[in-house]
């Protein structure tokens, strides 16, 4: 495992509570757990606003990269799906294991890379993720997606976007001036250098995608709502309702 994957599980180990609702990741769990429906990224956007899900994933095998507490795979388990959950951190498959006994809803829990899932090809028919893969490095998990996905199968990435990246300074929140470089872009520090996240300029991950076999198939930009409230302390909710701050990449993998 490379270093900066040994970071990132270490720093959601032991995840300090000042960090938003992160630092307590029962109760963020929890909360996510007992939603009726999906309701995407850190402003909570309604799964029937943006239309994330295939239209029907009843009996669909589907793998949640970076799984965290699990709640991704319970609304898809929920929808019918065979959901397996894949996550680095010990610490969150606890949690995510401790909801799933209170919410009675068992399915795979796999602490793994998921730069290298031990998986087999063609296995799967949706891959998603919801910040899960922030911290690999797409040069390396794109492979692999393209590796377990079946020909027709959907990969469903929601993470921040270059824009926010780019207006967020090494330690501090969001604003509205360009602090980072575009070109050359790639693994950021954040948080005073207790994170690391891996970002693209757009041009790089369309062609990341079409050279490992996908079709683009939307990217949604994400406006935060009016009266939304963030559990992440990077972004404020003036800066989130100006300019994208979470976006959804949407491919399909070529037969």
């Amino acid at each position: 495992m490379v270093d900066y994957l040994a970071g990132s599980r270490a720093f959601w180990e032991g995840l300090a509570p000042e960090v938003g609702a992160y630092g307590d990741q029962v109760g963020h769990g929890r909360q996510r757990w007992a939603e009726p429906a999906p309701v995407w990224g850190d402003w909570s956007v309604p799964e029937s606003e943006l239309r994330l899900l295939p239209d029907d994933v009843s009996g669909m095998d589907v793998l949640e990269l970076g799984c965290g507490t699990g709640y991704v795979s319970a609304w898809l388990a929920r929808l019918g799906a065979r959901p397996v959950g894949l996550d680095l951190a010990a610490r969150q498959l606890r949690i995510a294991r401790a909801l799933q006994a209170e919410h009675d809803l068992p399915f795979p829990l796999l602490q793994a890379n998921a730069e290298r899932p031990p998986l087999a090809d063609r296995r799967f028919d949706l891959l998603i993720s919801e910040y899960g893969l922030t911290a690999c490095d797409p040069r390396r998990w794109v492979p692999e997606a393209a590796r377990l996905l079946r020909p027709g199968g959907r990969l469903v990435v929601l993470s921040t976007t270059p824009l926010a990246a780019l207006c967020t300074p090494k330690a501090g929140t969001a604003g509205d001036r360009l602090v980072r470089d575009y070109f050359g872009m790639s693994a950021l520090q954040l948080l005073g250098d207790r994170t690391l996240a891996f970002q693209l300029p757009h041009g790089e991950w369309i062609r990341l995608l079409r050279d490992n076999g996908f079709d683009v198939e939307d990217l949604v930009e994400i406006q935060a709502p009016e009266d939304a409230r963030s559990s992440w302390p990077l972004i404020p909710l003036d800066w989130a309702r100006r300019w994208p701050s979470e976006e959804v990449w949407r491919a399909v993998r070529r037969g």
